[in-house]
């Protein structure tokens, strides 16, 4: 989806609104491809003293896998968008403004962009995620596994030495 903001620079109107769907099925985050469904954009862009002021909400659904535990995730998520778009730089290089060549805005890599910078770093299927045991692999959300858990950290292994020794 691309936008034609000529009007809006040219000063023929001073607000635009954007409403519409992106197919951001490309998107990679992690080496997966969790946006499957359309991305709903919703917002406007204004004129503000000689700038165009771009706000907007990016709706979709994220379906991945809990990093902890393995199990699918699948959640609605929002992103908000705010940007200064300009349709010239006089020169100087900014990451504050978002340049429109041509008075055109494609949507789909801004909205690429700001959603990988607001998806957290780690997704879970719930906040309070066990993970898999260490040693079968089991759930442990599903409940306890029996493995035995006294062998203790081995990187520790040096340590537990020494306070065997100490006690002898």
């Amino acid at each position: 989806m691309t936008l034609q903001l000529r009007p809006l620079f040219m000063g023929e109107i001073d607000r635009m609104a954007i409403d519409g769907q992106l197919d951001l099925s490309s998107f990679e985050f992690h080496g997966a491809r969790p946006l499957t469904s359309p991305v709903t954009i919703r917002g406007e862009i204004v004129m503000r003293a000689g700038l165009a002021v771009m706000t907007a909400v990016l709706s979709y659904e994220y379906e991945g896998v809990c990093d902890r535990c393995l199990a699918d995730v699948r959640r609605p998520m929002t992103t908000k968008m705010d940007h200064i778009l300009v349709s010239e730089l006089s020169g100087e290089e900014t990451d504050e403004l978002v340049l429109c060549e041509n008075e055109e805005l494609p949507l789909e890599p801004l909205a690429e962009a700001d959603i990988f910078l607001a998806l957290p770093q780690k997704i879970l299927c719930k906040s309070d995620c066990r993970g898999l045991c260490q040693h079968c692999g089991k759930n442990l959300n599903d409940g306890l596994c029996g493995c035995r858990n006294d062998a203790g950290d081995p990187r520790l292994a040096v340590l537990a030495a020494l306070l065997e020794d100490e006690a002898e």
